[in-house]
């Protein structure tokens, strides 16, 4: 996730410099003492006992053995617990406390499904484009719908190809904007960690897509690297993060603007040089393509057009009635972070990906609005972009996520019960991938119950690639919601007129799916 959190790392001090500082004993004192540990001729006068003292005088103790060794001994007491260490020793966690209730009663059936969910069920592979993915998914039912196509995929490559060029410039731009940071900065630690990863945002889609247009996949496919993209990523990074030392150095050293602009140029083009070597070049963005298909009717059908002309389709008046009315190029994010006030617009400090591009804009809501929204979308026959943290109590072979999927109290007598703002607060939990609603069920007073996930991880998982999430669970993991305004109030769109609360690089709202 792009907003990975960094620890500030701190200059040493004299002690930490020098071996032989005061308050430490000379090494071959220390050598002469382990040797006689070692032959048991240590007695108490040897040793130094230093009881360390935190802020709020509590005295700091270290782990006894012999109290440890003796809550192991009266944990095996108990015939429970030994069977415990059987099955958790030979088994994955989770499967041994996975409760079979919970699988029975998350079935796929809904009473409010949208009528045209897209064909065929996507497949990310081993990589990061969750929000590609589930954003072209999303794109993809007006496509289907105004063309008549039974199954289609437009190219997650062809966005990918020229988000890793927008990010390896918007970094450079960011390096040479802080310059004057100190190196080993909180900030610069976090625009070091991962200049171009995979993970995105919605807003970062509407930059992309509006800089760079769409492109069916047929005509730009998956390279190899694209669906592996760990080495190619490497390689970047590594480019990158020696650019960025150069371009500081530069900056430092010499006021002229128009070499430090000419030293970014030529790191760019080498950037290009990597993505085009390893996800080969795009098509044009700027010029036509043809694109040549049958329709569900078996009847063939040739297009000419632009990128840009084939993503502006999206709102024309067809696109948008065979959608309920939206206009995807309209929708913009809810989000759920309870440690923040409601009704209020947050932003990331410098994150994105197109330099000048939209800024990642979040209207901040209580769980009740945004599901309710989600509803709305769905009842207009619109599949809902949403943001999560999926690996918390969820099956991903099954395709269950349920926040009581799993029973940590029967397995391990301990109590999990921290809050969905204490999980933010302590890195517990964060946005980590994006997915696809296409439908809810709903109990007699219009409540959600459980509700049908899209995912892109192949139909090999889930039921031939769906998901099914309870409400329960989209209580607690469920961190963003991509609707239309007509959706909402009137009040949660003028959250869009308020001045944003900017958050921290490394705060979770700034982690990208």
């Amino acid at each position: 996730m792009g907003g990975a959190q960094s620890t500030e790392r701190q200059q040493p001090g004299p002690q930490q410099r020098h071996s032989r500082s005061v308050g430490y004993p000379p090494v071959d004192e220390l050598r002469a003492m382990r040797s006689r540990e070692e032959h048991g001729d240590l007695n108490e006068k040897d040793y130094v006992y230093v009881e360390g003292q935190t802020k709020n005088n509590r005295h700091t103790s270290d782990v006894s053995v012999k109290v440890t060794e003796q809550w192991v001994k009266e944990l095996l007491e108990d015939p429970k617990n030994r069977l415990a260490v059987s099955a958790f020793t030979n088994n994955a966690i989770d499967a041994v406390i996975q409760l079979p209730a919970t699988v029975l009663k998350d079935t796929q059936t809904f009473n409010l499904k949208i009528p045209f969910e897209g064909s065929p069920v996507t497949n990310q592979r081993s990589s990061g484009r969750c929000w590609i993915f589930a954003a072209t998914n999303v794109f993809r039912v007006a496509i289907m719908k105004k063309y008549n196509l039974e199954g289609f995929e437009l190219s997650q490559a062809y966005l990918f190809f020229w988000d890793k060029v927008e990010k390896a410039n918007f970094f450079l731009e960011n390096i040479l904007e802080t310059a004057d940071q100190a190196l080993d900065s909180r900030l610069i630690g976090a625009l070091m960690s991962s200049p171009v990863g995979d993970g995105g945002q919605w807003d970062m889609i509407a930059n992309l897509v509006s800089k760079y247009g769409l492109v069916p996949q047929t005509l730009y496919p998956d390279s190899f690297h694209a669906q592996n993209s760990s080495g190619m990523d490497r390689l970047v990074t590594t480019k990158l993060r020696e650019d960025a030392l150069r371009l500081r150095s530069m900056c430092e050293s010499s006021k002229d603007k128009s070499s430090i602009a000419a030293a970014k140029d030529d790191m760019m083009r080498e950037v290009v040089r990597i993505l085009t070597l390893t996800l080969g070049p795009p098509p044009s963005a700027t010029g036509k393509f043809t694109w040549e298909f049958y329709d569900k009717d078996k009847k063939f059908k040739t297009f000419t057009m632009s990128p840009i002309d084939f993503a502006s389709s999206l709102s024309d008046a067809h696109a948008k009635r065979s959608c309920g009315g939206t206009d995807v190029h309209r929708m913009f994010s809810l989000v759920n972070d309870p440690r923040n006030d409601y009704m209020s617009q947050l932003t990331v400090d410098r994150l994105g990906n197109v330099s000048n591009g939209r800024p990642i804009t979040y209207v901040n809501v209580d769980m009740g609005t945004m599901k309710q929204a989600v509803v709305e979308m769905l009842k207009k026959g619109f599949p809902v972009f949403f943001g999560s943290d999926v690996g918390k109590y969820s099956d991903g072979q099954k395709g269950i996520m349920d926040k009581d999927l799993v029973d940590y109290g029967l397995g391990f007598n301990v109590t999990l019960g921290m809050s969905k703002a204490q999980r933010l607060m302590t890195g517990e939990s964060a946005m980590t991938h994006a997915m696809v609603l296409t439908a809810v069920h709903l109990d007699d007073d219009q409540k959600p119950v459980r509700w049908r996930v899209e995912n892109s991880w192949s139909a090999s998982r889930g039921t031939e690639g769906y998901f099914v999430a309870s409400d329960k669970w989209m209580d607690e993991f469920c961190y963003q919601a991509v609707v239309d305004p007509c959706v909402v109030s009137a009040e949660v769109r003028d959250v869009l007129k308020q001045k944003p609360k900017v958050l921290n690089l490394w705060d979770p709202m700034g982690a990208l799916a």
